[in-house]
């Protein structure tokens, strides 16, 4: 007892009871052991060392923890408080606000059930149904309906750990951050709020309104925009409806990128047919409007009637221009030196020449138009024999109908090889010429062969056409490279081989906190001579329940057997 205006015995209440107020020059004071309590009217009960505090309500231990209550209660032998009404927690970083609080000083632990509020300048305001605050550690422990408000953020969880000196946050179950330009979900993460970076495992996805972006795991930086995931890698254009696909992905929100590696595979939806792309490295840029995919290093198309296959594929989604390019490289050493010319095939023509362009109708996803530069060849194979129907030359101008191709001209220099047959499929013979241009018609399988200025050239027999005479200079026919499913598209790929995500541990339920050895401290601090039906005051404010289950586990075996058979 340091001080109090006026002290009276209260016999009504038993003996030992004093009761102590404060005067007009200040409040009622005790200490315990590093503890202040300060109040304006405080009941003590000698026997059972415990304070009834009323009225402004003050307790201190050290220079870091305040409380402050319009009621509290504390023990001296348990070293347990019980606070109510407006109770206002404080440590240096934090400010906790709830309507009852428990306070143990010997594990150092704050407690409330019936919904607290916790404040932190630089992370918000974090509210829940249940919370446990350990001084010991500078950590909150939120169970139930949290929600931590932040100036450009809310975030909903199940479980959230948050630690006061460094703002780190860590969540556990279903969990939501909403910002006004993107919403994230996962269900087991930690966020930095200090400096607005996170990390999350466990079904995680970013919604940044226009794209969805999902991986096992995924590092987030608000400040600059950025996120990066490793491993299952699904990026949605929810807009342009198409899905990126791959291991390893970076998204830069502010620039519209997106980045992919590891087996990247692009995705654009369409009603009838997809179109499928794959390559070393993906990059999708550009805003909503004007998408635009870049697919580097051994880059391959693939859909039911088209495919094709490049050093490099250039796709711009507004005009529909698709660009098959070879690329210059710097290494001899590389796997893919060797130069091998950008390729399509459709059904059974093969097109192969210096650069590719495929034209589609952006808005009715047909195929409009191709053209070939530069030492264009189209091959096809002789449908009854073993040749191969060939033109070539300087560039190539393709029509498609349907998505069929329907008709070709070969412009410059161009020169033909063509197995020619009549109605019956009979082999008339083999067409060996060349001609300034050529055009070639294909109508319900039949081909239509036209040349035009300076024809020069003949019909042979297939006994008088030697066989080294039959493919013109540059024929390279590469049917084994031809995707022909989505899976032949990662055919010559390395090994895939995933890094192990160690991640985030599991969720450890919240221990008790009226554990044993609290009830067991509760238990001994009985008064002697009292009877088992005694009100304990250091009791009355512990639930039911908890001292309901500390009561079952003091009946012995034999007891319990007995009361079963009862």
């Amino acid at each position: 007892m340091e001080y109090a205006g006026f002290v009276d015995s209260d016999s009504l209440r038993g003996p030992g009871v004093s009761v102590f107020t404060r005067d007009n020059t200040q409040q009622v004071h005790f200490t315990h052991e590093g503890i202040n309590l300060w109040c304006d009217q405080a009941v003590y009960y000698e026997k059972e060392d415990f304070i009834e505090a009323y009225s402004n309500v003050i307790m201190q231990q050290g220079d870091t923890i305040n409380m402050t209550a319009k009621y509290a209660e504390y023990s001296g032998k348990t070293q347990l408080a019980f606070a109510s009404g407006d109770v206002v927690l404080r440590e240096p970083k934090s400010v906790l606000t709830t309507d009852t609080l428990h306070f143990d000083r010997v594990k150092q632990q704050a407690f409330y059930r019936n919904k607290g509020k916790v404040v932190r300048d630089t992370s918000g305001t974090i509210t829940s149904q249940i919370g446990r605050y350990y001084m010991n550690t500078k950590k909150y422990q939120f169970v139930q309906d949290v929600v931590l408000v932040n100036p450009q953020y809310t975030l909903t969880t199940n479980h959230l750990d948050f630690y006061t000196e460094t703002g780190h946050a860590y969540l556990y179950g279903p969990s939501t951050i909403v910002g006004e330009s993107n919403t994230i979900y996962a269900e087991r993460g930690f966020y930095n709020t200090n400096n607005d970076t996170g990390y999350f495992v466990k079904n995680s996805k970013i919604n940044y309104q226009n794209r969805v972006f999902e991986g096992d795991s995924m590092y987030f930086d608000r400040k600059i925009s950025f996120a990066s995931a490793t491993n299952n890698i699904k990026v949605t254009d929810t807009i342009n409806n198409s899905v990126a696909r791959g291991h390893y992905a970076e998204i830069w929100r502010a620039k519209d990128s997106v980045f992919i590696t590891k087996r990247a595979l692009a995705i654009t939806v369409q009603e009838n047919d997809s179109i499928y792309m794959h390559s070393d490295i993906l990059m999708v840029t550009g805003k909503p409007e004007h998408r635009i995919t870049r697919a580097y290093y051994n880059a391959k198309i693939f859909k039911s009637d088209l495919s094709g296959k490049a050093d490099s594929i250039h796709a711009d989604h507004k005009t529909g221009l698709t660009q098959l390019i070879n690329l210059k490289r710097f290494s001899t050493s590389d796997a893919f030196t060797t130069k091998r010319r950008p390729i399509l095939w459709n059904l059974d023509n093969q097109m192969t020449g210096d650069t590719i362009h495929l034209i589609s109708n952006p808005k009715t996803e047909q195929l409009d138009s191709l053209v070939v530069f530069n030492d264009a060849f189209l091959i096809s194979k002789d449908t009854l024999g073993t040749g191969f129907n060939q033109i070539k030359g300087l560039r190539l101008i393709g029509l498609f109908k349907d998505n069929d191709l329907y008709n070709v001209d070969i412009i410059k220099n161009a020169e033909v090889i063509n197995y020619s047959r009549d109605d019956k499929q009979e082999l008339i013979g083999i067409n060996k010429s060349k001609s300034g241009k050529i055009n070639l018609k294909i109508e319900d399988g039949y081909k239509i062969i036209t040349l035009i200025d300076q024809v020069d050239g003949d019909i042979y027999p297939e006994s008088k056409f030697p066989e080294n005479a039959r493919k013109l200079r540059g024929f390279d026919w590469r049917e084994e490279e031809r995707p022909k499913s989505v899976e032949d598209l990662f055919s010559d790929d390395p090994p895939l081989e995933l890094p192990v995500i160690k991640g985030l541990g599991e969720y450890v339920p919240q221990e008790e906190f009226f554990d044993d050895a609290l009830l067991k401290r509760v238990e001994d601090a009985k008064p002697k001579g009292a009877k088992k039906d005694d009100q304990q005051k250091a009791s009355r404010n512990i639930p039911k329940e908890a001292l309901k289950k500390a009561d079952s586990s003091k009946v012995k075996p034999a007891q319990k057997s007995q009361q079963k058979d009862n």
